[in-house]
């Protein structure tokens, strides 16, 4: 329904005026003797007063108000739990579903499907796949409520077992309908062994021992006796025997190992299957562990003994992909002797220094295959030849003189996702001791700390970075980090803010640089099954601008070295590929394509893991269902009480809602307006033209 109104800004009486208007105008013009009937001139001066009269009134801007009243009838999704754990349960119960939708349906009710991996399911409810691998209960139900905000949703009702392994517990949240739950599986706890959950580091090194630690729950086998064993390509490296001792028990197994491989590698743990177990399916976890051949190298390579040398090897050796090797000269004799060992980033403490200490040793050293350097000044620095050897920061100083400042976060700093308000803390801290001169910003430099001389905020860099030239570099021009971290530690009980920027700072300027023409790569390196695999495609050109229209040939290989090919055209605004139904397992990647008449390759690998959440707990949980109805003013039923909701739903059936939308618009904004003053203004001048007048 349609409701239109004019609203008036100015007194309802000036219509009459505009009326009055239209009148004397088309009396003065059509008053004289005319050369045509009488009855003529007065139609003639009705279309002339009427067009001057609703010119005159839309001049005074009178207003336009619609009112559209539109009826909103009650709503009822039929949200649907597909997953693993309720397919030898909930399917029995969809025909009894189907027929309630149908009833529904005639009472005057919308009925919408909803499934866990869809907005809404429109095909037949009765041939629904149970096969989704995880249970979000809470955003199917927040899915429901988003798809239907503002409309008249009355009723939810939820079919599922009550087991939600992903998400939040439904009962969270907050749901503008009823919710009523419809409870199907067995409620009592099944005779069963499960690998509950596995901790293992994600890294290993090639040849280091690392321990796998896998939890095991026993339901039901008090006495009983089982074997765990860890596996590698089907071969078992080692397996243990635990016995049960209760009928509800929890054990912790721990096996150490190594690799000989690098890269991904895959181990299977396994429970033997006992008799009378209820499903062998969560015996098995497999883990993925990274076997990387050995650590980025870091030399710290220091002036002197220095409480900061502590500090920073610290900071250093919580990435455990760094080995660090400490050398202070005149303190060891090895230190003062070039090794052929190579580097890949070279943090130098008050190095270079006034006295030109073991400059040949540093000079050889940064002349090696431009290694990143991270220079920390000092009151023995050298800062002329410091200018000279970084890219970041030229300090112009006279030796002896120093200042003793504080660290400000530049909030404009976006080489790295830092916390600005965590930073603040640094303006706390005792005062670092840097060289007192003029400081300039090498091209291309950013900065990261400003100094602070007391309580006054200068524009002096304390710490600035830069990564564009040939070797990356980053300057901290003070020395005093130790105090910082003993500072923060005393105000928070954490060492967090001043080892994080320094750990992301020293990780900018070591990671090396791809420089590339062909990159392929997954967007993440672990998948599940059932996701969508999806590779990113990059192609430059010399000057390193994106490039698009090349044909791609990507080879997927899995454990058992059977090869998939795909061949895809990199486009211009559609640079990904997308792949689907793999296994579990890990998988080798490669990609090849042709550039300037030169074949280019790009190799990698990624991991789809078969979590198993739906085997892990088997039992329904009719508590929580009963407590979310009831919570939503609900009702819960079993799955064979479906019939039930039938008679609820009909008697407390929800009125047809009024939704009425306001809209208030300038009445000269109508377009009809525009032709019928056309139509006036032309069915005047045509009679008179037709009449031979002007």
């Amino acid at each position: 329904m349609l409701l239109n109104e004019i609203i008036f800004q100015t007194s309802p009486w000036y219509v009459g005026l505009c009326l009055l208007l239209g009148a004397a105008y088309a009396y003065f013009l059509y008053q004289p003797k005319p050369i045509w009937s009488k009855n003529l001139n007065i139609l003639l001066a009705i279309l002339r007063g009427a067009l001057v009269s609703i010119i005159a009134f839309l001049l005074l801007n009178p207003l336009l108000r619609s009112i559209q009243t539109l009826t909103d009838s009650p709503k009822v999704v039929l949200a649907i739990d597909n997953s693993e754990s309720v397919k030898n349960y909930a399917p029995t119960f969809l025909e009894a579903l189907d027929k309630l939708r149908e009833t529904l349906t005639d009472e005057g009710i919308e009925v919408a499907v909803q499934t866990l991996n869809s907005e809404n399911y429109q095909e037949d409810i009765t041939k629904l796949r149970f096969d989704r691998p995880t249970t979000n209960l809470s955003g199917l139900l927040s899915g429901a409520k988003s798809n239907y905000e503002g409309r008249n949703l009355t009723d939810v009702i939820l079919l599922t077992d009550g087991i939600s392994n992903q998400g939040l517990s439904p009962t969270y949240g907050q749901y503008p309908f009823r919710i009523h739950s419809v409870g199907v599986g067995d409620t009592l706890p099944k005779r069963d062994l499960s690998i509950k959950a596995i901790a293992v580091n994600k890294i290993a090194y090639l040849g280091n021992q690392f321990p796998i630690q896998a939890d095991i729950v026993a339901s039901g086998f008090q006495g009983q006796t089982a074997t765990i064993s860890l596996r590698q390509n089907g071969n078992t490296i080692s397996s243990q025997r635990v016995t049960f001792g209760q009928k509800e028990d929890f054990k912790q197994i721990t096996f150490q190992t190594t690799s000989t491989q690098k890269g991904v590698q895959h181990y299977v743990i396994e429970i033997e299957t006992l008799k009378g177990e209820f499903t062998p399916r969560n015996n098995r976890r497999d883990v993925y562990i990274d076997i990387i051949d050995g650590k980025e190298k870091v030399l710290l390579l220091a002036l002197a003994t220095h409480p900061d040398i502590k500090a920073i090897r610290t900071i250093l050796e919580k990435n455990l992909n760094y080995e660090v090797d400490v050398k202070i000269f005149g303190l060891n004799p090895s230190s003062e002797t070039y090794p052929e060992k190579k580097y890949d980033l070279i943090v130098l403490h008050q190095l270079p220094d006034l006295f030109n200490v073991g400059g040949d040793i540093l000079q050889r050293y940064l002349q090696r295959d431009n290694t990143p350097v991270f220079f920390i000044l000092g009151t023995q620095s050298n800062t002329t030849k410091t200018s000279q050897l970084n890219s970041a920061l030229s300090i112009s100083a006279n030796p002896g003189q120093i200042d003793k400042v504080s660290g400000r976060f530049n909030p404009n700093f976006r080489l790295l996702n830092l916390d600005p308000e965590k930073l603040t803390i640094l303006e706390k801290m005792p005062p670092l001791t840097v060289p007192f001169g003029e400081y300039r910003l090498m091209p291309g430099s950013e900065v990261v700390l400003y100094q602070n001389v007391g309580n006054l905020k200068t524009n002096k860099p304390l710490l600035v970075i830069n990564t564009g030239g040939a070797r990356k570099s980053a300057v901290l021009a003070g020395e005093g980090i130790w105090q910082w971290r003993l500072e923060e530690y005393a105000l928070t009980d954490k060492q967090e803010a001043v080892d994080e920027l320094l750990q992301k700072i020293i990780q900018l300027i070591s990671v090396k640089d791809d420089k590339r023409k062909f990159r392929i790569y997954p967007l993440a390196n672990e998948y599940n099954v059932g996701d969508k695999v999806t590779f990113e495609t990059e192609v430059y050109n010399d000057i390193y601008e994106k490039t698009y229209g090349q044909s791609i040939r990507l080879e997927i290989t899995d454990e058992r070295n059977k090869v998939q090919a795909y061949t895809y055209t990199n486009a211009e605004g559609n640079s990904r590929f997308e792949l689907s139904g793999l296994t579990e397992g890990v998988y080798q990647y490669k990609a090849t394509t042709s550039l300037n008449n030169k074949i280019e390759n790009v190799t990698g690998q990624f991991i789809v893991r078969d979590l198993a959440l739906e085997s892990l707990n088997l039992t329904a949980d009719f508590g929580m269902l009963r407590s979310l109805s009831q919570q939503s003013g609900g009702q819960f039923v079993r799955g064979e009480q479906i019939e039930s909701l039938k008679d609820y739903l009909i008697k407390n059936k929800a009125p047809d809602r009024l939704d009425s939308t306001e809209d208030l618009s300038e009445l000269i904004q109508n377009k009809w307006l525009f032709f019928l003053l056309l139509l006036l203004a032309t069915l005047e001048w045509g009679i008179r033209k037709y009449q031979g007048s002007y």
